[in-house]
């Protein structure tokens, strides 16, 4: 139970910060201007191209340690999931904005919308629709991958997991444990996600 509490907070933590980040990579990404969406491709492409538990040591052994006097797992776990969340959630940015129609900026501006205007009130609330099932599916991505960041001693359900194995020198009661929990968090996050998007 302790191992889920930090679980879930990590998870939420990382998820927010991700959506905040990803909405400026993905209007970095549509950038005409190409100081603006190269580097931002790059970013998009090392997050996705490379293993999250590799991030997550450089994280934690690399870049933490430059900022601070000494390393913080909780620290460096929550950087390496924001930043890879950010990298799907600027995608999922860019899609759902680019799934509008045209003429519905055209129509913004010929009502005499400035650009932000536009974006504001008429295509990020429409986008924001087709964003919701992608997000939820991100959001129980990112729940499950927290699994990898017991590599660094995060007290999450893994970490706990692999204490009893081996304190206990059994396997599958902790591992079927931690399986159970998972899916339940899941589960739950699923419906929750459902429910919202028959809301929306």
């Amino acid at each position: 139970m302790k191992g889920m509490g930090y679980t879930i907070g990590i998870s939420i933590v990382s998820i927010l910060l991700g959506a905040i980040l990803g909405l400026a990579i993905g209007f970095g990404k549509m950038s005409p201007r190409w100081y603006l969406s190269w580097p931002v491709s790059g970013y998009i492409n090392f997050f996705r191209g490379t293993p999250l538990i590799l991030q997550i040591l450089i994280m934690h052994f690399m870049i933490v340690p430059l900022f601070l006097d000494k390393t913080n797992a909780i620290a460096a776990a929550i950087a390496a999931l924001s930043l890879n969340s950010a990298a799907y959630t600027g995608e999922i940015y860019r899609a759902g904005i680019q799934s509008i129609d045209p003429g519905q900026r055209e129509a913004a501006y010929s009502l005499g919308m400035t650009r932000f205007q536009a974006m504001r009130h008429v295509i990020l609330p429409q986008a924001v629709k087709r964003m919701i099932p992608a997000f939820g599916n991100e959001f129980i991505v990112l729940v499950k991958d927290s699994s990898l960041i017991s590599v660094i001693a995060v007290p999450e359900i893994m970490y706990w997991a692999n204490a009893a194995k081996g304190q206990y020198l059994r396997v599958w009661e902790p591992y079927l444990t931690a399986a159970v929990i998972y899916f339940v968090l899941t589960y739950l996050l699923n419906k929750l996600l459902q429910y919202v998007e028959r809301k929306v």
